[in-house]
């Protein structure tokens, strides 16, 4: 009976820079892995989860109209598409909702994958909101759930310069 190739799951999001997917490409690559694409929608959230790790979910905002089910943007899929063909990796994409450290520990623990791959958070004003109002997705995986984490690093700084969060205002 042949071995099921492992898995990775990659966390991805709008905007997101190219360099986490293709990180993600590169280690599924060397590992012989499928790599799942997953998206995770903050604006529903789950009521439902199936045996292959999609999710049946509903909007937050109930004035909002359910226009069905979530689905990943096909703008997205076409993006990841463009950047993944060029590789021999087998490839999937996910939609999701909620809370995304759950939601990508949840769907990693559905497909058994041997390990989430996330970028940091995107630099600027915008991505040091999104982190003080929700916290940083790595720390939330890092601490809530058992899989090894793999953070691509959007925008390093040097060891001699400050961190965002360590200026003083």
């Amino acid at each position: 009976m042949p071995e099921t190739p492992p898995t990775i799951v990659v966390g991805i999001a709008p905007h997101q820079p190219d360099a986490v997917v293709q990180h993600a490409a590169a280690l599924a690559a060397r590992l012989g892995a499928n790599l799942v694409c997953a998206s995770v929608d903050l604006t529903r959230y789950t009521v439902e989860e199936y045996t292959d790790g999609s999710t049946r979910s509903i909007p937050i905002d109930p004035d909002q109209a359910d226009a069905g089910e979530a689905s990943f943007d096909p703008a997205l899929e076409a993006h990841l598409g463009h950047l993944l063909k060029a590789t021999d990796v087998s490839w999937e994409t996910r939609a999701l909702a909620g809370d995304p450290a759950r939601a990508l520990a949840q769907l990693a623990d559905t497909v058994d994958a041997m390990l989430i791959v996330v970028g940091t958070r995107e630099p600027g004003l915008r991505g040091t909101l999104h982190e003080f109002f929700g916290g940083s997705v790595a720390a939330h995986l890092a601490h809530r759930q058992h899989r090894p984490i793999l953070i691509v690093p959007l925008a390093p700084v040097g060891f001699e310069a400050a961190l965002p969060w360590e200026t003083e205002s």
